[in-house]
């Protein structure tokens, strides 16, 4: 078994993922290569990705000329070609998800992101993915909008396995995992078996430092700030995990076959090049939890990336980090609002220029 500064991080409890998949990736054997030599056991996808995947490579043309030639809309196109290389990307990692009881070995596929703040909507399109697919170690993406909370809660109810995408705030995430925990109380309520759900809440790290560095530098003199509500914020939403999955309630769904929705940290490269490269790996270090990262972020890590358990350390520095954001001015809760209407907004747009990229290459094809 191959050993590195990962799998030392996969020895202290947390999943390595990857932010980003291709057919080529999952075709040229290099999902399977990166299980081996960085401890990879997750990938998480998203509209931008697929539609960088999709411009750089001609592996996707025949099944789009198919389609297209079908009549299929431009929509259709993409979740055909993305359902694919997802199902593909989770047989490759089958094994690890036998190996590890369905702890880990998960695929993610976004619904829609222009269907974020319509509950029936994203329930739909959730339910179609996974029967589509029909992969055991598939996660649906649905964003943890005040709607989604809604479907989020569906789904669970359901037995469907969800990734919660796009969550920036304490406040966010403790209605997150409520809506996981209503979800699993109607399943098994239900008479459902929630010993195959499985589930996991992708909180948003570096894009806080960004937007909260932004205003710290417009109101001056608090520089000393920059660079720390975003492992804070991180720190304190583990202590809630913590917090909430145990006692009574959590031991009666336990019980029953229910699993704790792990806490993944998300948008893990760093922004500013002024800080350390691997920072929201190494401060964010902790069991029952998971990375998702970018390849650089992974060779960086490889290289130079110190492994230890950080993630249960200097909790109460957190919480005084937030107040003290308060004290200089920068509202906390504006700062998260911005984030998650910006998140919504950023992948609407990656998905309308994802369908725009189908097109043209549809147009070139069937010319061709």
């Amino acid at each position: 078994m191959a050993t590195s500064r990962l799998h030392a991080v996969a020895g202290l409890g947390q999943s390595i993922w990857i932010d980003f998949l291709s057919r080529e990736l999952v075709q040229s054997d290099g999902l399977e290569r990166m299980v081996e030599a960085h401890a990879v056991t997750g990938v998480t996808s998203n509209p931008t990705i697929f539609q960088k995947a999709l411009a750089e490579s001609s592996l996707y043309d025949t099944q789009l000329a198919g389609a297209a030639a079908q009549g299929a809309s431009d929509e259709e196109i993409f979740i055909a070609l993305g359902s694919t290389d997802v199902a593909d990307a989770c047989d490759v990692l089958r094994p690890v998800y036998e190996r590890t009881a369905g702890e880990d070995g998960y695929v993610s596929f976004e619904v829609d992101p222009m269907l974020a703040y319509d509950v029936e909507a994203t329930v739909s399109e959730a339910e179609r993915l996974h029967a589509d697919i029909d992969r055991p170690n598939l996660y649906v993406k649905i964003p943890a909008t005040k709607p989604g909370l809604a479907a989020i809660e569906e789904m669970i109810a359901k037995g469907r396995s969800i990734n919660v995408t796009l969550i920036f705030s304490l406040q966010r995430y403790r209605e997150v995992v409520e809506s996981y925990l209503r979800g699993l109380e109607r399943l098994v309520a239900a008479g459902g078996n929630p010993e195959r759900v499985s589930s996991v809440a992708s909180f948003f790290v570096s894009r806080v430092d960004t937007e909260a560095d932004r205003r710290l530098d417009a109101l001056g003199g608090h520089d000393e700030l920059n660079g720390t509500l975003a492992i804070a914020n991180a720190k304190l939403a583990y202590q809630h995990y913590v917090e909430t999955f145990a006692g009574e309630r959590w031991e009666f769904l336990v019980s029953k076959g229910a699993r704790p929705q792990r806490c993944l940290w998300a948008s893990t490269s760093t922004k500013n090049p002024a800080y350390r490269d691997v920072r929201y790996v190494e401060e964010l270090i902790g069991p029952a939890t998971v990375n998702t990262m970018p390849a650089e972020t992974i060779e960086a890590f490889q290289d130079h990336g110190r492994a230890a358990a950080t993630l249960t350390q200097g909790v109460d520095e957190a919480q005084r980090t937030v107040e003290r954001f308060a004290k200089a001015g920068v509202d906390y809760d504006s700062v998260t609002d911005v984030l998650e209407g910006e998140g919504v907004e950023k992948f609407a747009a990656s998905f309308h220029e994802l369908l725009a990229g189908i097109a043209e290459k549809r147009a070139s094809i069937l010319v061709a």
